[in-house]
């Protein structure tokens, strides 16, 4: 349980997500959902280190022990909501009941015109953020994806929406080429969305507070958003059974300040924060939880993992 999340290969591949694909494009969402069940069963027998690590994390957040339904249940919704990334994709909303929380504070902060950072967490469904595409499409909407982390899902992306495929920023590019693209986005007014709760292989991670134990969180989105000087808000989309979903969008900062001369302390309070609200939604939505590893083992101290010389450049120091 200890293997880092990057090295575990993508959930189905390829002929998985061309043949659910098929079905639920040809068949409609009905037919799909009903090929769910034995993708359950498949992913709860064949994916052992997610069994384990899907129990793990039910425990902590129920408070007692997760039963062989429980984890099920929570492998369905990850499938469940992968399934729906496929129409999301490919037909917008239609079909969807998606409600939008916070979406007066979204449009207060766009309407400054200095772009947004949406910051996000692997927790329900971040495909259902383009609902607010569709709803305001004056705003380009970019999304910082590891294209080579998720080939098959890349592929399916880039055949349903050319359009939105080919807006995404790529976080295999490196740090300088994803950074100048954000900055750019932002200088254009876009929304720039970045998931904040994993941590890439050598990235600088810290731990904080998180259901009763310090885990690791990357500190590389923080001082992302110290250097690009533009609103952050957080941003959730809770799936709640059947067509429904919940966009939440939660204020965070106007700006994020990391002071050189305080550069750990203010490190701790964002991560801080920003766990204390993924802790309050993940008891709210227990199982659109979708780290499907042992979040709170990811090993900080690995050779490599921390070089202040890149922290104090990323920070303007």
């Amino acid at each position: 349980m200890s293997e880092h999340w990057q090295s575990r290969p993508e959930g189905g591949g390829h002929f998985a997500l061309w043949l659910i694909r098929t079905i639920a494009l040809v068949g409609g969402r009905p037919l799909g959902r009903l090929v769910l069940y034995p993708v359950t069963l498949y992913f709860y027998l064949r994916r052992r280190p997610e069994r384990t690590a899907s129990r793990r994390f039910l425990e902590r957040v129920l408070g007692k022990p997760a039963t062989t339904r429980q984890v099920m249940k929570h492998i369905y919704s990850f499938a469940a909501i992968t399934l729906d990334r496929i129409f999301l994709l490919a037909h917008g909303e239609k079909g969807f009941d998606i409600t939008v929380e916070g979406l007066d504070e979204l449009e207060a902060s766009l309407d400054q015109g200095r772009g947004l950072l949406l910051l996000g967490s692997h927790q329900g469904s971040f495909e259902a953020l383009r609902a607010i595409s569709s709803r305001r499409p004056d705003i380009p909407l970019r999304v910082v994806l590891d294209k080579q982390k998720t080939p098959a899902m890349t592929e399916l992306l880039e055949a349903l929406a050319p359009d939105i495929g080919a807006a995404v920023i790529d976080a295999s590019m490196g740090g300088a080429s994803i950074t100048l693209a954000m900055s750019e986005a932002c200088e254009q007014g876009a929304m720039v969305a970045l998931l904040a709760d994993r941590g890439r292989e050598h990235e600088v991670l810290r731990r904080t507070p998180f259901l009763g134990e310090p885990a690791p969180f990357p500190v590389g989105p923080w001082l992302l958003a110290h250097s690009l000087r533009v609103p952050v808000m957080l941003c959730f989309g809770l799936y709640e059974g059947g067509n429904r979903y919940r966009l939440i969008f939660e204020p965070f900062a106007d700006r994020v300040e990391i002071p050189r001369n305080e550069r750990a302390q203010a490190l701790d309070d964002v991560l801080a924060r920003f766990a204390r609200r993924m802790e309050h939604y993940v008891h709210v939505a227990p199982y659109n939880w979708f780290n499907f590893y042992d979040f709170w083992q990811q090993d900080v101290d690995a050779p490599g993992r921390v070089d202040p010389v890149a922290v104090r450049e990323r920070v303007g120091a």
